[in-house]
C-alpha cells in the first residue's frame, strides 16, 4: 500500500512549491555548502516556495556507522530493537540541515532548519530500513508559502513511539521525493555530481550521452541494475504519485546549469527509443547446485530457505543434469553470498543436491528501454553482438523493457560499450 502523504491543498500559495534535493558531495563542507546556497538563491528569487533537503556531508554517514559498530553490537542496523543506532546516523543530516540554514541566513534569506521529527516525517518502526507512511501538509507548507525556505534532514524520520528512525541508504533521495509528493511540488530537482542520467556510465564508455528525458520505469529499472544516480525506492515513489523528478549537477554554474534529465511518465516522452540505456551491475555472485532431485517442491523448498535467511534471489536458470535431476543456478548480491552457501550448506540433506558451486566473478549487463515494448530483435541484437565478440551468456532475465544478461566479470566493460555501440547509443549515432 503507497504510504498516505498529504490531503488535498486548498490555500493559496505564494507560488509553485519545489524540492531541491542535495547529496552529501554537493554538502560536503562549508564551501560547497555556499554554492548549494546560489542554487536556492535562484530560485528563491523567482519566488518559489522551497524546501530543500540534504544529506550528510560526504563520508559522514560511513563515519558514523563505524562508531556504531565500535559502540555496539557488530551490525546494529541489523537489529530493528537497537533505535540508538537510528540516533547516532540521523546526526549527520541534522549538522548538514542546519549549516546549510545559516548559510542562507548569512545570505539575508529566511531559512530554518528542520529535522524529521519537526516536519514530521512519519515511519514505520523499522530502524535503520524505515519507510515513509505520512507527511501531513502542516506545518511545512504553511511555513514554505509564507517565504521560508525550509531545509530538511533527509534519511530520517520519526517512528510511532516517538523515536528517530532512519529510511537507509539513499533515503535522502526517498525523503526528497515524498516531500514533493505531500506538498504538491511541481517539481523535485536532485542535484548530485553528475549532470543528469546517462546512456551507461560515462567511466565505462567516452561515447555515453546524457538523456535529456527518461521514464519512471526505466529509471527504475536502471537504478536497479546498477545505475547509483538515484535511490530505488524514491523512483517507485515518484512514479507512484507522478512526481517530475530533474536530476542535475550542483558542480554546473548555478547561473547558467545544464538542463540535465527529467524523470517523467512515459506519455510525456515524444519520441521513444527501443533502447536508452546499458547498464552494469557489479554486486553479483552466482550458486549452482547440481544433481537436485527433479521432483515437485524442490525449488520451493531452496528458495524458501533463502528467503528465510533474507537473502533476495534474481536470475534462476534450471536444466536437466548430465547425472541425475536437475542442476539450479541463480544469482544474489556478492554481499550475501556467504550467507546463502552457509544456509545452503546446512540444508544439504534435506535439499538432497550432490553439489554446490559458487561464483563471485561475475556481472549482470542489461538493456532497458520503454520502446521495447513495441519493437522486436532487441534480444538478437544483443545476443549476436555478444557473441561477436566471443562473451558467453551464463544466465538470462527479462522484463517487458529489459533484458539482462550474466556474464564473467572479465567481460563486464566490453560487453557495455559492445552493446551501447550495437543500439545506436554511441555520440556519433545518436546525434540528431
Amino acid at each position: 500500500m503507497a504510504p498516505y502523504l498529504g490531503a488535498e491543498k486548498t490555500a493559496v500559495r505564494r507560488m509553485a512549491r519545489i524540492v531541491m534535493k542535495f547529496g552529501g558531495t554537493s554538502v560536503a563542507d562549508v564551501d560547497r555548502m555556499r554554492r548549494v546556497a546560489a542554487f536556492v538563491k535562484r530560485e528563491a528569487d523567482a519566488g518559489h516556495s522551497i524546501v530543500v533537503a540534504v544529506s550528510a556531508m560526504a563520508g559522514e554517514t560511513n563515519r558514523l556507522v563505524a562508531l556504531c559498530a565500535d559502540a555496539g553490537p557488530p551490525d546494529p542496523a541489523l537489529d530493528v530493537r537497537n533505535v540508538e543506532y537510528d540516533t547516532v546516523v540521523a546526526s549527520g543530516e541534522q549538522v548538514t540541515s542546519g549549516l546549510v540554514a545559516l548559510t542562507l541566513q548569512k545570505m539575508g534569506y529566511r531559512a530554518r532548519s528542520w529535522q524529521g521529527w519537526q516536519a514530521p516525517v512519519k515511519t514505520d518502526s523499522a530502524h535503520g530500513k524505515a519507510r515513509i507512511l505520512e507527511i501531513p501538509d502542516e506545518p511545512l507548507g504553511s511555513a514554505i508559502d509564507t517565504g521560508e525556505i525550509a531545509v530538511v534532514a533527509g534519511f530520517q524520520g520519526v517512528a510511532a513511539d516517538g523515536r528517530i528512525s532512519t529510511l537507509g541508504r539513499g533515503g535522502s533521495d526517498t525523503t526528497a521525493v515524498a516531500l514533493a509528493a505531500a506538498l504538491g511540488a511541481e517539481r523535485c530537482d536532485i542535484y548530485t555530481d553528475v549532470d543528469g542520467v546517462y546512456t551507461t556510465d560515462p567511466r565505462l564508455s567516452k561515447q555515453a550521452r546524457r538523456l535529456d528525458k527518461v521514464s519512471y520505469e526505466e529509471m527504475l529499472e536502471m537504478a536497479s541494475l546498477g545505475a547509483k544516480v538515484l535511490q530505488t525506492r524514491s523512483v517507485e515513489l515518484a512514479m507512484a504519485y507522478k512526481v517530475k523528478l530533474r536530476v542535475l549537477s550542483s558542480f554546473e554554474p548555478p547561473d547558467s546549469p545544464t538542463p540535465g534529465t527529467t524523470i517523467c511518465d512515459e506519455d510525456d516522452i515524444v519520441e521513444k527509443q527501443i533502447v536508452s540505456a546499458i547498464t552494469l551491475s557489479k554486486d553479483e555472485a552466482k550458486i549452482s547446485l547440481l544433481s537436485v532431485p527433479d521432483e515437485p517442491g524442490r525449488a520451493a523448498m531452496i528458495f524458501g530457505l533463502l528467503a528465510d535467511a533474507g537473502i533476495n534471489i534474481d536470475m534462476i536458470v534450471q536444466s536437466p543434469s548430465r547425472q541425475a535431476g536437475a542442476n539450479i543456478s541463480f544469482t544474489m548480491a556478492e554481499s550475501e553470498l556467504a550467507r546463502a552457501v552457509d544456509s545452503l550448506t546446512l540444508a544439504k540433506d534435506k535439499i538432497g543436491y550432490v553439489q554446490m558451486q559458487s561464483d563471485r566473478n561475475v556481472v549482470k549487463v542489461s538493456v532497458i528501454g520503454v520502446g521495447m515494448r513495441s519493437h522486436t530483435g532487441v534480444a538478437s541484437t544483443m545476443f549476436k553482438a555478444l557473441g561477436e565478440k566471443g562473451i558467453n551468456i551464463q544466465n538470462i532475465s527479462t522484463s517487458e523493457i529489459k533484458i539482462s544478461v550474466l556474464i564473467a566479470s572479465d567481460y563486464g566493460e566490453l560487453a557495455v560499450r559492445t552493446l551501447h555501440q550495437a543500439y545506436g547509443l554511441d555520440r556519433a549515432q545518436g546525434a540528431s
